[in-house]
């Protein structure tokens, strides 16, 4: 594989970038620009490429009717969920503070569904309270908790049943959610059972069925196979009366990290999805995450020095772990490139681990990655960094997590600031005998 540098400077787009005087900008922003003002490292996201991607998903489905839910979990920033509610976009939330927040950011109940394998007492009451679309219920067990509290409050909660369809989606073993080994989802060989309990169940009315195979697919056929799975399902229940109204298919539409990495190719993924379930007189939702925003955002990080190792030569970034742990959690591939881009097409390129000043050795951003040569105070973008970045970071070592930055063509705004280091400390409390 060439150096990253050189694809992005060809092709900039597909990073959601643009070039403008050899520099890397963000719609009509130079980066130099939010870093010089917001400081390093910094979490910025462009407006642009969020709506393109929403539309290009939206326009793939027009041919029957489809509900769009955004993965909030992706990137749950006040302003990214209110710029897809905008667009029209429902959420798909995994959590009570999930619901909280889209709630918060105007989108309406009828248009969320609440995933998740472990939902609390408090989190399905408050789930009922706002008038969800539909909780997605992942086990027996789960369904009849449901059932307790809506007849306990008078109250019928609309359900699916997030069926566990056995497909292999291909993908990272942790990002696969729709295999036998996997926490999520009801065994397809209880599924009938588990919905002919579901339809006759005081308190529940059976709304759909769910599946979410897992994450970073690239290809139509893992969807279509877990319809395949599915579809016995729904006519057998058809056949005895039980009529549903939506087939939530999940997520998991992949983008390209790595320069060689294929793009899912959304216009026949939509048509194909749509061809299988044109028999079906059912709504389809849809919940994608990082295909919206992934490619929307980039983590801004400046270099505090290299230091030259027996084995290795180390670049040494103000962001961390902390900042985003995908690398040292997945072994997560992302690009990192001088922002200066055209004076790093002439700089003598080396093999190099971007790591970060964390006290760990699980802190790196790259590993074993050829770059063209940089200096203390250089301003980097690592790419790819719009979803599972911000939402995961922490304040491990005391490290304030990065801010977020919103850009619109030649206007940018903090949506998050940067926490200091006293504010960290002054949220603490010491208990009484210490005081």
């Amino acid at each position: 594989m060439g150096a990253d540098h050189l694809a992005v400077a060809d092709d900039p787009a597909r990073w959601g970038l643009s070039i403008e005087n050899g520099r890397i900008h963000a719609e009509g922003i130079d980066l130099t620009t939010i870093a010089a003002e917001v400081g390093t490292p910094t979490y910025v996201y462009g407006s642009a490429y969020i709506e393109s991607q929403f539309r290009k998903l939206e326009a793939s489905v027009r041919q029957r009717p489809t509900l769009i839910c955004y993965a909030a979990k992706a990137n749950s920033s006040q302003a990214i969920l209110e710029l897809l509610r905008r667009l029209g976009a429902g959420a798909d939330i995994v959590s009570g503070g999930e619901l909280a927040r889209v709630l918060a950011a105007g989108i309406e109940p009828n248009k969320i569904v609440f995933s998740g394998v472990g939902k609390t007492d408090d989190e399905i009451d408050a789930a009922m309270k706002a008038g969800v679309r539909s909780i997605n219920v992942e086990s027996t067990e789960e369904l009849e908790r449901i059932s307790a509290r809506a007849s306990a409050r008078g109250a019928t909660a609309p359900v699916s049943l997030r069926i566990n369809p056995d497909v292999d989606p291909e993908t990272h073993p942790y990002l696969a959610t729709g295999m036998q080994e996997a926490k999520f989802g009801i065994p397809m060989d209880v599924a009938l059972e588990t919905a002919r309990r579901a339809a006759s169940l005081p308190g529940i009315r059976l709304v759909g069925l769910a599946s979410h195979i897992g994450s970073q697919i690239l290809q139509a056929r893992p969807y279509l196979d877990a319809l395949d799975r599915l579809r016995t399902l729904i006519t057998t229940l058809a056949s005895e009366g039980v009529a549903l109204r939506q087939l939530d298919l999940g997520g998991g539409h992949g983008i390209a990290y790595k320069p060689d990495d294929p793009d899912l190719d959304v216009e026949a993924w939509g048509t194909a999805l749509a061809n299988a379930t044109k028999d079906l007189d059912l709504e389809l939702v849809l919940e994608p995450g990082r295909y919206l925003v992934g490619n929307a955002g980039v983590l801004l990080t400046r270099v505090l020095g290299t230091k030259v190792g027996e084995k290795k030569t180390f670049v040494i970034v103000d962001a961390a772990m902390n900042d985003l742990i995908r690398p040292a959690l997945y072994d997560a591939y992302h690009i990192v490139v001088p922002v200066e881009l055209e004076a790093a097409r002439r700089a003598e390129v080396s093999t190099v681990d971007v790591v970060g000043p964390v006290c760990e050795s699980g802190d790196f951003i790259a590993l074993g990655r050829e770059m063209p040569a940089v200096k203390t105070g250089d301003l980097l973008a690592v790419l790819s960094a719009g979803a599972y970045g911000a939402v995961m970071s922490g304040t491990y070592n005391t490290r304030p997590e990065p801010p977020e930055v919103l850009v619109r063509g030649d206007q940018f705004a903090v949506t998050r600031p940067r926490r200091t280091v006293a504010e960290l400390i002054e949220a603490e409390r010491l208990p009484p005998w210490m005081a």
